[in-house]
C-alpha cells in the first residue's frame, strides 16, 4: 500500500527541487508503478501544474515535457514521421490505450526500468535528458547514472538525420517484453540497443565496424556484415533469466532480433 504524508501541487521546478531532497520525498509523475508498491512517502510532488505535459517541435529538435503521456508521444504525427514510425511501434504494445493515457515519458525515462520500451526507443536515436540541477546530458550517459534526487524537465530528441526501426517480442500481447530492440543510422553512424535483457537497454558497440558504411554497402555485403554483427551483438551482450524467458533464449532471441531490424533498415525486408 502507498500511504502519502503530504501532498504538494509545485509552482516550479525549483520548488519540486527543494521539496525532492528529502529521501522520503517522490515525485509522482503518472503514478503507474509508484502506487504498486508498499512505501511510505511524506511529501508526495505533482508537478502536472508546470506545463510540462506537450511535444514542442522545435527548429532542431523536439523538446518533450516530463509529464507527457506515453500516448501523446505515440500519436504525435511530427515525431512518427521522423522516426519512421518506430516511436509509435515502441509504445503501442504497451498494456493499453488507458495505461498509455497515464504513463509519463518523464517516469518512464528516470525509472531507467529494465523492461522500458521507451528507454531502447530512445537511445537509439540522438536523445538528450534536461535535468534541473545537472542541465543537459545525453541520454546514453543518464541511463548507466545511479538514481539520484534531482528532477527531470523534459526529454529532448534532437533532429540529427537519422533512419530508424524497431523490434520487441512478447510472450502475449500485453505483456512486459522478452527482448527489445531498436537500431538507427543516426548522423551516418550505425546504432544497435537491446532492452529487458532482463537488466536495463544498453548500447551495443561495434568495435569492428562491422556495419560501417552500412548505406553504401551492395545488397550481398549488407546481408553479411548484418549476419555478422547480429551474432557479434548476441555474443557481447550479457543476459540474464527471470519468469518470461531465460539467459539462453534471450540470447538467441537477440541475434534474430538485431538481423531482422538491420535488414528492415537496410531494406532486406519488405
Amino acid at each position: 500500500m502507498l500511504k502519502i504524508k503530504d501532498y504538494v501541487k509545485v509552482k516550479s521546478i525549483a520548488e519540486a527541487y527543494e521539496l525532492n531532497q528529502k529521501k522520503s520525498a517522490c515525485v509522482l509523475g503518472g503514478m503507474i508503478w509508484l502506487k504498486m508498491g508498499n512505501r511510505n512517502v511524506s511529501t508526495a510532488i505533482d508537478l502536472s501544474g508546470l506545463g510540462l505535459d506537450t511535444v514542442q517541435e522545435r527548429e532542431d529538435e523536439f523538446y518533450i515535457g516530463c509529464m507527457t503521456s506515453l500516448r501523446d508521444l505515440e500519436t504525435n504525427a511530427a515525431l512518427n514521421e521522423f522516426t519512421q514510425g518506430a516511436v509509435r511501434e515502441s509504445l503501442r504494445h504497451i498494456v493499453g490505450v488507458q495505461f498509455r493515457n497515464c504513463a509519463t515519458v518523464g517516469g518512464s525515462i528516470f525509472g531507467r526500468y529494465g523492461f522500458s520500451d521507451v528507454l531502447t526507443m530512445f537511445l537509439a536515436l540522438d536523445t538528450w535528458v534536461e535535468l534541473h540541477h545537472a542541465g543537459r546530458i545525453p541520454l546514453a550517459e543518464f541511463a548507466q547514472m545511479k538514481k539520484d534526487r534531482d528532477i527531470l524537465e523534459a526529454v529532448i530528441v534532437k533532429k540529427t538525420p537519422q533512419q530508424s526501426v524497431y523490434f520487441s517480442q512478447r510472450n502475449t500481447e500485453t505483456d512486459f517484453p522478452v527482448l527489445t530492440c531498436a537500431v538507427s543510422l543516426c548522423g551516418g553512424r550505425a546504432r544497435t540497443v537491446i532492452g529487458a535483457r532482463p537488466g536495463r537497454a544498453k548500447i551495443v558497440e561495434d568495435p569492428d565496424g562491422i556495419l560501417n558504411r552500412f548505406e553504401k554497402m551492395s545488397d550481398t555485403e549488407r546481408t553479411g556484415a548484418v549476419q555478422k554483427f547480429a551474432e557479434y551483438a548476441a555474443e557481447h551482450t550479457a543476459f540474464g533469466s527471470n519468469m518470461r524467458a531465460s539467459e539462453e533464449y534471450r540470447k538467441l532471441l537477440a541475434e534474430v532480433l538485431v538481423r531482422r531490424a538491420w535488414e528492415t533498415l537496410g531494406g532486406m525486408k519488405k
